[in-house]
């Protein structure tokens, strides 16, 4: 597989992960605010060339699949649209930043409700921390619903990641979150169709999305949980 780091979903079946992409857990930390601020890295998974991570979210050996989709009915349909983050996105613009939301791709991460919002931060960007509270909130968005840009230059502000995989943990809802993919790795459907080439994408994990391969939030309401023990 060499370096080729890419995400193939199988037909029927898992993801499989190629090129030896580093796999771990992250955790949504929750401030003051009351919203998660931050995110804590957890355990970190053993090195492989290639891995298949569970996609219908019934394995007994969760992040990994064991083969249970064998046994199971599992919705296995993509039914994410084919068109591109901007063509979706709709567009606010403020002082010096503006942002671009889409709202299809939210995984319910919750970090844009802090202080009245990302869309009300960037439209009073021309104040310093509204403005750092508009970008920080906005990078944190795992999905990649969210993005600002700089008015001035028109790029992008975006986290600097390498590739990775890193599995979402919320606890202040008690669950398993998505499968938080990072650094511009390639996604391929089913069918070998590539989906757009991200920078931060969120893939569902616990079967129920109606917006497959990626999350839609399902997992909070559905109760979705890997297991781990530090969820309360």
């Amino acid at each position: 597989m060499g370096n080729n780091k890419k995400i193939s979903i199988m037909k029927n079946g898992p993801y499989l992960v190629s090129g030896k992409i580093p796999l771990s857990k992250v955790f949504a930390v929750v401030g003051e605010s009351g919203f998660p601020e931050e995110w804590k890295e957890g355990e970190k998974y053993p090195d492989k060339e290639t891995y298949s991570l569970c996609r219908c979210g019934e394995s007994k050996n969760k992040p990994y699949c064991d083969g249970t989709h064998e046994k199971i009915y599992f919705d296995v349909t993509e039914t994410a649209s084919s068109t591109t983050y901007l063509e979706v996105a709709k567009k606010y613009v403020g002082p010096e930043l503006v942002l671009t939301d889409a709202e299809e791709l939210c995984s319910i991460a919750r970090f844009c409700d802090i202080a009245g919002g990302t869309w009300r931060n960037v439209l009073r960007s021309n104040r310093p921390e509204s403005k750092k509270i508009a970008i920080q909130t906005a990078c944190n968005c795992p999905s990649g619903r969210l993005v600002v840009y700089d008015k001035e230059n028109g790029k992008p502000i975006e986290p600097d990641f390498e590739p990775s995989i890193q599995l979402i943990e919320d606890p202040q809802e008690g669950v398993s979150g998505p499968i938080w993919v990072k650094g511009k790795v390639e996604i391929f459907s089913s069918e070998e169709i590539k989906y757009e080439v991200r920078n931060r994408v969120t893939l569902c994990r616990c079967g129920n999305s109606q917006n497959k391969p990626f999350c839609d939030g399902l997992h909070i309401y559905t109760k979705f949980s890997d297991g781990d023990k530090s969820l309360k």
